[in-house]
């Protein structure tokens, strides 16, 4: 088959034919129909510190996908061959203290799908039975493709209530955008989204047409947001950029008993003032990570079944599987939103 690998501790893969993954007693055998890039494919497409130290060339990389199942293991008893899944990257082990006790995304030996094992970016995969997510006959590989980031989203949104609540989205990439279209659904009573690539804020609009688009480099967030709430800040606000900065900021526009969900990897360490924006306010801060297993998806499911979201706006960019280098190049430009690969 082919596949995109990872062979060496440098920049770039490879394009490879490599043999068809051999499954064991627990896993399935997926024909990959659709896979979506995410920007821990960029960072070890990059080599960069986050890959340094946790990739083991060579490795077939890529962990958002769907697709047909065509072969299942002899112990296999939730899916069957014909069926369409969508893959749950968390690799759980199901004995440990947080898998016994419903934190299976936590899991202490967890193993990530096309991070520690081989992944996505290949004609076929092999998928742990644990992992899949089985879709309804005639759902679109693309938008199965996509329900793993657009589950990050969601868990950040749905921490706690946001039906009636002003909310604050901090960065819209491909799960920024996920997260104000769930919030809107979900019933969000005013949003904010704040994002510095023009490109990505006009994406942001066409999901929430009501939504205050706030350009960091050209507003001050925190008078933009008081000004609009007449001083009492947001209920929520969710930070998806990773920046800083714009944690910072997520904390001090944050109104008294709010919730802040922080989603995205923090660049370095994030100052902040304990007294004033979390004592006095009573906040409550919550990290985010990954999915919950299985609730998320079913939110994701229950949100998908409103029809006040379409996730596939957010997908800009098509490329076949022969085309990742270019599509991997794009994504790095942080102008796109999702971007899928077809083997």
């Amino acid at each position: 088959m082919k596949a995109v690998v990872k062979t060496e501790e440098a920049f770039g893969a490879e394009l490879l034919d490599v043999d068809i993954p051999v499954i064991g007693p627990r896993d399935v055998l997926v024909k990959v129909k659709a896979a979506a890039i995410c920007g821990s494919d960029i960072y070890i497409y990059n080599w960069t510190p986050y890959a340094h130290g946790r990739i083991k060339p060579p490795l077939i990389f890529g962990h958002e996908m769907s697709g047909e199942v065509i072969e299942t293991g002899e112990h296999v008893t939730s899916i069957k061959k014909g069926d369409i899944v969508a893959v749950e990257t968390h690799i759980s082990c199901g004995s440990c203290h947080q898998c016994q006790t419903g934190a299976r995304h936590l899991c202490r030996n967890v193993a990530i799908f096309g991070v520690d094992t081989d992944g996505a970016f290949a004609e076929y995969a092999r998928v742990p039975e644990v992992c899949c997510w089985k879709l309804s006959k005639g759902t679109s590989y693309d938008l199965g493709a996509i329900l793993e980031p657009l589950g990050v989203a969601v868990h950040g949104i749905m921490a706690d209530d946001v039906n009636g609540k002003s909310v604050a989205v901090f960065g819209c990439g491909p799960i920024g955008l996920f997260a104000i279209g769930a919030a809107a659904a979900f019933g969000a009573a005013k949003t904010f989204a704040l994002e510095v690539v023009p490109e990505r804020l006009a994406m942001a609009r066409q999901l929430a047409p009501d939504a205050i688009l706030i350009n960091p480099k050209e507003q001050d967030p925190l008078t933009t947001i008081m000004e609009a709430t007449d001083g009492l800040g947001v209920n929520v606000a969710i930070e998806l950029s990773g920046n800083v900065e714009a944690a910072g900021q997520a904390l001090k526009v944050l109104g008294h008993s709010g919730r802040v969900s922080l989603v995205g990897v923090p660049t370095g360490p994030i100052e902040l003032n304990a007294y004033k924006d979390i004592i006095r306010k009573e906040a409550k801060i919550l990290g985010v990570w990954g999915r919950l297993m299985w609730q998320t998806w079913w939110q994701v499911q229950n949100l998908l079944s409103m029809g006040k979201f379409d996730p596939l706006s957010v997908v800009t960019h098509r490329f076949p599987l022969a085309d990742y280098a270019q599509a991997i190049e794009l994504a790095t430009k942080h102008e796109a939103g999702k971007i899928l690969l077809y083997p």
